[in-house]
């Protein structure tokens, strides 16, 4: 049986301003990546977002960004390693101990946006992340990110798990790397059409890139993104599409460690 699963960037809103529906979002995943205040997200909204991951049995994730409040943490900075090494022990252990609090522990960490796209193709970023991963986890945390990415080397190396993601609605190039967004065609919006890549991915082990390539590999988890219009919708047609396809929708820890 094939087994996948579900996460969505959640606890973005901050101070008067609100973003995503994230209760609703939450009731079709399995795994929650929580804004740690550079990117977006604040104190309040982390502590209220770690009692909903609790109430609804979601897996809590840590989601570290740039210190990008402007940019939503989508733009690229020319950050050092130890920078990046830094800004990430940070806000994971700020996460951290808002899920110590509540009786929870932190499931995974999978970096945001620009910092996310730059560490997949940069090995020292990626090799920073992954050395903040396994100092704050002392390798019970596990690294999401792109599969056949620096990421993946850089867990390997450092015996860090590792957990390949994919996207349910973003486009891929041939080498396997996102879209900018600047780019058009980059966020995909048909619902349906979102589903039905996602089970291709889970059954079949393939996505179709933006030039029609086809881009083999089976990923643990799809991130469906929780800012968009249709971010609710998406989350329930992925997940019943799924269930449909006859693919068991677990939480990241038992999809990699078993």
């Amino acid at each position: 049986m094939y087994m996948i699963d579900l996460n969505s960037d959640i606890g973005e809103s901050f101070g008067a301003y609100k973003m995503g529906d994230d209760a609703s979002v939450m009731d079709a995943i399995t795994s929650a990546n929580v804004a740690c205040g550079f990117h977006a997200g604040d104190p309040l909204v982390m502590k209220k977002t770690v009692c909903l991951c609790r109430e609804k049995g979601i897996a809590v994730g840590a989601h570290p960004g740039y210190h990008d409040l402007v940019g939503f943490g989508r733009r690229n900075m020319a950050c050092t390693p130890d920078e990046v090494y830094s800004d990430c022990i940070y806000q994971i252990g700020a996460l951290k101990l808002f899920c110590k609090t509540k009786g929870m522990a932190i499931q995974h960490v999978k970096p945001h946006g620009a910092m996310y796209n730059q560490a997949a193709k940069d090995p020292k970023l990626a090799m920073a992340i992954a050395s903040a991963v396994k100092d704050a986890g002392a390798g019970f945390i596990i690294l999401m990110g792109l599969a056949n990415s620096e990421f993946e080397k850089a867990a390997k190396e450092l015996k860090v798990p590792f957990a390949t993601e994919a996207f349910a609605d973003r486009a891929y190039m041939p080498d396997g790397a996102l879209v900018p967004r600047s780019q058009p065609g980059a966020v995909i919006h048909d619902v349906e059409a979102a589903a039905k890549r996602v089970v291709r991915m889970a059954t079949e082990g393939t996505v179709e890139a933006i030039d029609g390539t086809v881009i083999n590999f089976r990923p643990h988890s799809v991130c469906m993104h929780g800012d968009t219009p249709e971010a609710v919708a998406m989350a329930k047609a992925v997940r019943a599409a799924l269930v449909e396809a006859g693919v068991a929708i677990k939480n990241l820890k038992e999809v990699v460690l078993g």
